[in-house]
C-alpha cells in the first residue's frame, strides 16, 4: 500500500467515525465503544479489499462480511451508506420506529447486511457455513467475520473454530476486536481470554497479532491470510474501545451503551477534526 492510500484509508476512518457519533447521538444511546473500536478493519475491508457490488448486494461470487459482534452495527450501517448501499440519510433513522437499521443486525431489513446477528457466538457459527458453501459452490469468495474478545467466551465461538479447521475453510478470514473490555467490566476480569492468539493457533488457525488501528498493518494481514491454503485465519486486532474521541475512550466499559447527548455528540465530532 503506497502513502496516499494509506492517508486515504486514514481520512475515510475519520469520516466513518464522524457518521457514527452522529448516527448515534441522532438516538441519544447506542453502542459507542465497540464501533468506533473497528472502524479501520472495516474501511480496509470495504474500500479496498472486498469483492462487492453496492448497486447489486446480492451479487453472486462476491465477498461477504459477518459482523458476528452484531451491536457493533452502527459502525457498519456507517460503512454501507458512505459506500452506496443506501442514502446515508437513513443513518438518521437508527433504531426508530420502521427503520431499515435495527440496533443489531438483520439481513431482512439493511441492503449489505450478509448476515443476522446479536446472539453472541452466532455470527461466526454462520461465517462458518457460509465458506463451507462457498467451497462447495467453487464461486473463489472471501467470507470475513468480526467477533468480539467478549464473545470469545462463548462456547460456540469454539465450536465454529473447530468446524473451519476440520473443513480447511482458508477463505475464511476472521478479525477479534480485541479491545479488552465488554458490558460489564475488562475481560480479564470477567472470564480471562489471554493467550488468546494460544487458542487459536491451538484450534487450527493461522494467527496474526497487529495493531488494529494502522490501516496498512491491517490491510498486509488480509494479503498474508490470503496465501494460507490448508487453514482459517484469524487476525487478532489490539483495539481501543471508543477510538478517535478521548472522552469515550476514558470511560472504558462504560462506553459499551451509552448516552450521547446533543452536547456530547458536538464534543465528539470536535474531538474527531
Amino acid at each position: 500500500m503506497n502513502k496516499t492510500e494509506v492517508i486515504n484509508l486514514q481520512d475515510k476512518s475519520r469520516h466513518i467515525r464522524r457518521l457514527i457519533i452522529n448516527e448515534i447521538g441522532k438516538l441519544g444511546v447506542g453502542h459507542v465503544g465497540g464501533s468506533l473500536s473497528i472502524v479501520e478493519a472495516l474501511v480496509v475491508l470495504y474500500y479496498k479489499e472486498m469483492n462487492i457490488n453496492p448497486a447489486n448486494p446480492k451479487m453472486e461470487g462476491r465477498d461477504r462480511f459477518v459482523l458476528s459482534k452484531g451491536h457493533a452495527g452502527p459502525a457498519l450501517y456507517a460503512v454501507l451508506a458512505d459506500r452506496g448501499y443506501f442514502d446515508v440519510s437513513e443513518l438518521d433513522t437508527l433504531n426508530m420506529p420502521e427503520t431499515h437499521l435495527p440496533s443489531h443486525c438483520d439481513m431482512l431489513k439493511t441492503p449489505g447486511i450478509d448476515m443476522t446477528a446479536g446472539s453472541l457466538g452466532q455470527g461466526i457459527s454462520c461465517a462458518v457455513g457460509i465458506a463451507k458453501a462457498s467451497k462447495i459452490k467453487r464461486d473463489n469468495a472471501y467470507i470475513y467475520a468480526m467477533v468480539g474478545d467478549g464473545e470469545c467466551q462463548e462456547g460456540q465461538v469454539w465450536e465454529a473454530a473447530m468446524a473451519a479447521a476440520q473443513f480447511k475453510l482458508n477463505n475464511l478470514i476472521g478479525f477479534v476486536d480485541n479491545n479488552g473490555l465488554q458490558i460489564d467490566g475488562t475481560t480479564e476480569e470477567i472470564i480471562c481470554l489471554g493467550p488468546l492468539a494460544d487458542k487459536w493457533t491451538s484450534f487450527g488457525w493461522s494467527v496474526q497479532c497487529i495493531d488494529g488501528h494502522d490501516v496498512e498493518a491491517i490491510d498486509n494481514a488480509i494479503i498474508e491470510a490470503k496465501k494460507v491454503q490448508d487453514k482459517p485465519s484469524m487476525i487478532i486486532l489490539n483495539t481501543i474501545k471508543g477510538k478517535g474521541v478521548p472522552f469515550i475512550e476514558a470511560m472504558g466499559s462504560a462506553n459499551h451503551s451509552m448516552p450521547l447527548s446533543h452536547e456530547d455528540t458536538q464534543r465528539a465530532l470536535e474531538e474527531l477534526k
